[in-house]
């Protein structure tokens, strides 16, 4: 059994020291691209200061004929492209029981370790994937001359993934988060969808009937198919100070339908979500953006409760320490995303609160 000190040590002669705590940077939308597709490719300087976070995808949606390809285009626009300060770069390699998952951490790690920030590990079934990516990972940053270490994202796909959520959540200081992945997720349960995340008409609850008329109009309302899994990733999240993230909504002409499940997925603790498609940046930007109503209202809350004990009557409605303390996780986000997106910070009016 490993002593807790374990973790804060590095795990190869000459790693960077582990951090103690996930640098939490604005990632409202992880925006994925193919870097073998020179069309993509071409548009991603235009994408920087736009996107939160750019994505170079390796896996799913890159042929096998391809992932060559992919991952040097990878390296070719990290090393060109400019990120400035406030987009970070994250990959997502191909999966850990594949033949190129060695080569993708092999190559990036050691040619652009140091502009990556983030590698996203796709079907991880429980802490033991997490382990291997750790040491393999350290062993690279030595070999490398890397003064920081690049963190870990991990993928709810599989049943068992799911079941081990906490462990993986827990499983090293490189976590930097979890998303949800609905699509192999919901293959791997068996569920009767075809849908790559969403909700299903099909998944309803349905009005008793009214004095016994069983035939009498009895409205429906569809419900949430990802309610539970979300909840319990961001829970295990939240245990290990690390963030959760919805995953890809695939009906991309859908915005309606992709804006309220970015903002289910917000509503319960989500910081961000995947994006697919350049319509739905602005989606995710608007949806992980707490409102300047809510906002207000935080801000009213904290100046009406002072010290932050007791309770005071707002609106004709009570407002506590608990009720202070979601205030807080409001302005926090508010305050976070002001200081790098400068429309949020008028919005919020972040200058006159200085």
């Amino acid at each position: 059994m490993r002593s807790a000190k374990d973790f804060f040590a590095p795990l190869a002669v000459g790693a960077p020291t582990p951090l103690r705590e996930v640098p939490v940077r604005p990632s409202r939308m992880i925006h994925f691209f193919d870097p073998s597709n020179p069309k993509m490719a071409a548009k991603v300087p235009a994408l920087v200061g736009e996107v939160d976070v750019l994505l170079g995808n390796l896996e799913d949606a890159v042929k096998a004929e391809n992932k060559e390809a992919a991952r040097q285009g990878l390296v070719d626009i990290a090393r060109a492209t400019d990120l400035g300060e406030h987009t970070q770069l994250w990959t997502r390699v191909n999966a850990l029981d594949s033949p190129w998952a060695l080569d993708d951490l092999t190559t990036l790690v050691t040619e652009i370790g140091d502009r990556l920030d983030v590698v996203m590990v796709p079907k991880v079934q429980g802490p033991e994937d997490i382990h291997y990516v750790d040491r393999l990972l350290a062993q690279l940053e030595a070999r490398a001359g890397l003064t920081r270490p690049v963190l870990v994202h991990a993928i709810l796909e599989t049943a068992r993934g799911m079941a081990n959520v906490e462990a993986i959540a827990g499983a090293s200081p490189r976590m930097q988060g979890i998303s949800l992945g609905p699509a192999d997720l919901a293959a791997d349960r068996r569920m009767k969808t075809t849908r790559v995340g969403g909700g299903h008409p099909g998944y309803l609850v349905r009005r008793d009937p009214v004095d016994g008329d069983v035939g009498g109009d009895r409205p429906t309302y569809q419900q949430d198919l990802w309610h539970y899994t979300i909840a319990r990733m961001v829970d295990a999240c939240a245990m290990h100070g690390i963030l959760p993230y919805y995953g890809p909504f695939g009906d991309i002409a859908d915005v309606v339908a992709c804006e309220d499940q970015f903002r289910n997925a917000f509503l319960l603790g989500c910081v961000g979500a995947w994006t697919l498609h350049p319509r739905q940046i602005d989606v995710a930007r608007s949806v992980f953006s707490p409102s300047a109503e809510d906002v207000a209202h935080a801000w009213r809350v904290k100046e009406a409760m002072g010290d932050g004990t007791g309770a005071v009557m707002l609106d004709g409605r009570m407002e506590d320490d608990a009720s202070l303390k979601q205030c807080l996780v409001v302005l926090e986000l508010a305050e976070r995303l002001a200081a790098t997106d400068p429309a949020l910070a008028e919005l919020y009016g972040a200058g006159e609160r200085a």
